[in-house]
């Protein structure tokens, strides 16, 4: 069994038809069977149930895709690990990120351009909690820089700090006037909030439950720039991390603190345990703890 088989086998698994399989694969139709066969006949039983019309996977077949989808993941990884340590210093640097971080992210790039003025970055909104796992177990990136709680053996959290999340508001609402406010405040107010799978969706509603509120949402949406938007055209309200609302953000708009001991927020940096890491990629993560001030 060689990692060609593999190859073939998981294409016309995928494909479920030997003509689209072998297009896709760049060889002949029988080449594909001789290769399928040869695969079976290693492994001691059948991969594909024979007595139907179409495409059928045994129970060591599915077995097999499955482990065979990991081995090559494994493989990709493992080439993309010898490309990037070869690559000292040249090669590239995939940061997951949030919308809130972009008021400190690029001070930390800059000090790592200075040590590694050559590497290329790419940076990649990364903002639920499937697509954190996911784009890290895929390396996608290296790193993710997340509000979500991650919990997954495989996936390391470092805890860079907890931040408020305030009310948002348009200058002109009723609201505006008022000095101290509560959640009961806003029960009647249409409601702007994040989409299921968000962390910051969880946190808000998990706070207007412990005060036995239902909010009234209106708008759910994917990025903060969107809610600000509809806040801005007076279409609602909405609760967001205080770090967001920096420089022009702002503008247009009013927030104000609601000291409740739910309505807040930690953002973590997050990789994968076992990843072997570009140097480069170490050193950023070092940057950052330096920044927050971390010591392990």
């Amino acid at each position: 069994m060689d990692i060609r088989q593999l190859e073939y086998f998981i294409q016309l698994v995928d494909s479920m038809s030997y003509s689209k399989a072998s297009e896709q694969l760049h060889i002949s139709q029988p080449s594909l069977s001789i290769a399928i066969k040869k695969l079976e006949a290693e492994i001691g039983h059948p991969i594909l149930e024979r007595h139907t019309r179409k495409l059928q996977l045994t129970d060591v077949g599915e077995l097999l895709y499955a482990r065979a989808k990991e081995i090559l993941l494994n493989m990709k990884i493992l080439r993309q690990e010898l490309d990037e340590t070869g690559k000292f210093g040249q090669g590239e640097i995939a940061l997951g990120v949030i919308e809130s971080v972009k008021y400190w992210v690029p001070s930390t790039i800059h000090q790592l351009k200075n040590i590694y003025p050559q590497m290329h970055f790419k940076l990649a909104d990364v903002l639920s909690a499937v697509e954190v796992k996911k784009s890290l177990k895929t390396q996608h990136t290296h790193v993710n820089i997340t509000n979500q709680q991650v919990e997954d053996d495989a996936v390391a959290a470092i805890k860079l700090y907890d931040e408020p999340l305030v009310i948002v508001f348009p200058k002109e609402h009723p609201l505006a006037e008022k000095e101290h406010l509560t959640l009961a405040d806003l029960k009647n107010e249409p409601f702007i909030i994040c989409a299921e799978g968000f962390q910051s969706r969880k946190d808000i509603l998990t706070a207007f439950h412990a005060e036995n509120i239902n909010p009234n949402i209106y708008y759910e949406v994917e990025h903060f720039e969107t809610a600000v938007s509809l806040v801005r055209g007076n279409l609602g309200i909405t609760i967001l991390p205080e770090s967001y609302l920096q420089g022009p953000t702002a503008n247009s708009i009013v927030q104000r603190n609601i000291h409740h001991p739910l309505l807040h927020r930690s953002v973590y940096l997050t990789y994968l345990r076992h990843r072997h890491l570009p140097l480069a990629m170490q050193h950023y993560i070092d940057i950052v703890k330096d920044y927050f001030h971390i010591i392990d």
